[in-house]
């Protein structure tokens, strides 16, 4: 959906005109600054156009899988002349960000049509009131999650207001992660809903494509046609990859030091394995005046897309996201001896973490049921079009090889370079810091020999990276410091503090703001949320903890008096002055 395509992924022989669409697209494309289509957009169009068959597309990140999907839909809806209303496409995704990213992108490509063609984000988190007033319409193409359609249809089987039966196509977008979120039985239930598969052209479209999708391959296309592009794509990535050996409280060290002293340039998007792990860091941070925001499934859905809007606008530099995502039952034949999938930290141990203890999950079931509700439906790891991603810092390692692989797909887009860096903790340094401990850091060394063996595969290598200790042992005390005052119960108020102010802010951007963009300025997700004790001290760094290299190249700052020397100066020589001397 980038306005321009990287190199390796455009057909430079292949022009917009050949395909025969409609001149309202052919004039929205060219706005969208589209100079020549994609490899996967020359291939896919004339197949689902002329041959109308349906489309199988394994492709890289990037490369311009919604386009494809999205230009023939609307061609086709554009060159039928009857005015009969209908649902005529269905698109479904993993998650509601890549549902509102689908829908504004379709938007884009309508900007000339008149609104000929009516479309409605199922999974924008309006009330069912108004779910129900806008359906009453029947828009031509619905984007959706699979749950939140199949929920919508039973809920109105009665009215019977939304018929799929004439439905003309069918999108699954990132069909291993919908697979992998469990979406199979939704999508079992929707094939009652759908006229037969002779009658429906399907896209069944993804980054990586397995055996899970034969399935689908089965049951929605009569004429598949399997694309497989640019697989030479990944060995001309410009991505490093890097992990560092490191205790659980040298995460914390070293994030302070990497990002207080800007040793990573460009945006960062960090990667933790819960909720409360985002705010204990981003709490920690705030102490020596990094500024950052958080990105997780509380959070409601108009706030979640903004904040994913001005980290893309480059307004936000450093985005702690929470990877909630459960992959456990997806990996490879080759993973198969991998370990048994162990709750994230945020779903098992919240409790355990609020009162700073190691408190088993079992003696605690009743407040894991008070806790706040997560939405299923929420994701980070892939889908989500971040942009301009300098670097992807894993935290917290993935539980999986293939959620590493679409953690660090955040960067290197567009033909740009990126880097990716773990934190890995070795076997022999799990638990020995109570506060800081979380149960997936167990696993890390396994999880690392199974990502290095697929990277390797892809022709890409991880290298390890060490840290010189002994420069960074001078932040040392200062880190400790920031982290003794962030307790648990500094953790969970700034969480249900930032869940009100998010929620407030919600509503604002659902209704005020739409009318004025000019107010969005004040509307910030990375203020601070500060601990219970606040040292504003350590937002300074002394010079002589930078290295000496560093110290020449960074003047300190001297005394800032509070009053103006040379006005205190006068009134000192004022009182100093003997009326009956001369002056000279």
């Amino acid at each position: 959906m980038n306005t321009s395509a990287p190199a390796v992924y455009v057909d430079n022989e292949a022009l917009w005109d050949t395909f025969g669409l409609d001149a309202r697209i052919l004039q929205a494309v060219d706005h969208l600054g589209f100079k020549n289509p994609t490899l996967i957009q020359s291939s896919a169009i004339p197949l689902a156009l002329e041959d109308k068959r349906d489309i199988i597309a394994k492709s890289s990140t990037g490369s311009g899988k919604t386009a494809a999907y999205c230009i023939p839909i609307l061609q086709t809806i554009l060159s039928q002349a009857s005015e009969e209303k209908l649902v005529k496409s269905i698109i479904l995704v993993p998650t509601k960000e890549l549902s509102s990213q689908v829908t504004l992108f379709l938007e884009k490509l309508l900007v000339y049509c008149n609104q000929k063609v009516r479309t409605m984000n199922l999974s924008s988190g309006v009330s069912d009131s108004v779910l129900k007033s806008m359906l009453v319409k029947i828009p031509d193409i619905i984007v959706s999650t699979p749950a939140k359609l199949i929920e919508t249809l039973k809920e109105n089987v009665t009215s019977n207001s939304i018929d799929l039966s004439k439905v003309q196509s069918l999108v699954i977008d990132e069909v291993d992660l919908i697979l992998s979120y469990g979406y199979m039985e939704d999508l079992q239930e929707l094939e009652s809903f759908l006229p037969v598969k002779t009658n429906l052209q399907t896209y069944l479209m993804s980054a990586t494509v397995n055996d899970d999708l034969q399935d689908l391959k089965n049951r929605f296309c009569a004429r598949p046609a399997v694309l497989q592009l640019n697989e030479d794509a990944l060995e001309r990535s410009k991505l490093v990859q890097f992990y560092a050996r490191t205790t659980e409280f040298d995460k914390f060290l070293l994030a302070y030091v990497i990002f207080k002293l800007q040793l990573i340039k460009g945006k960062t998007l960090i990667f933790v394995n819960s909720i409360n792990r985002g705010y204990r860091l981003k709490l920690f941070l705030e102490q020596f005046g990094v500024r950052c925001c958080i990105l997780n499934s509380e959070l409601p859905v108009n706030s979640r897309m903004h904040i994913v809007d001005e980290f893309n606008k480059n307004v936000y530099q450093l985005l702690i996201a929470t990877d909630e995502s459960n992959e456990a039952a997806e990996e490879d034949e080759e993973d198969a001896q991998k370990p048994e999938a162990t709750p994230v930290e945020g779903q098992t141990q919240e409790a355990a973490e609020n009162t700073e203890t190691t408190t088993t999950t079992q003696e605690q079931p009743k407040k894991k049921a008070k806790k706040a509700k997560k939405d299923r439906e929420y994701g980070v790891s892939r889908g989500v079009d971040f942009k301009n991603v300098s670097c992807v810092l894993n935290f917290d390692m993935p539980s999986t090889s293939r959620a590493y692989v679409h953690r660090i797909g955040r960067t290197a887009r567009a033909g740009k370079a990126g880097m990716a860096l773990s934190f890995v903790i070795p076997e022999k340094e799990v638990g020995k810091h109570k506060i800081a401990t979380i149960d997936s850091p167990k696993f890390d060394e396994k999880v690392l020999k199974r990502i290095e063996k697929k990277q390797a595969k892809s022709g890409f290598e991880l290298k390890p990276y060490q840290f010189d200790m002994a420069q960074v042992d001078g932040f040392r005390y200062r880190a400790e410091d920031a982290f003794r005052a962030v307790t648990g119960v500094a953790v969970k108020d700034a969480r249900i503090r930032e869940l009100k102010q998010e929620l407030i802010n919600s509503d604002k951007l659902k209704r005020y703001f739409e009318e004025n963009p000019q107010d969005l300025a004040s509307l910030r997700h990375d203020k601070e949320l500060h601990p219970s004790r606040i040292q504003s001290q350590l937002k300074r760094v002394p010079q002589y903890l930078l290295p000496e290299a560093v110290r020449s190249q960074t003047k300190e700052l001297s005394y800032v008096p509070y009053r103006n020397n040379r006005v205190h100066k006068k009134r000192k020589s004022k009182k100093k002055v003997d009326p009956l001397k001369r002056r000279k």
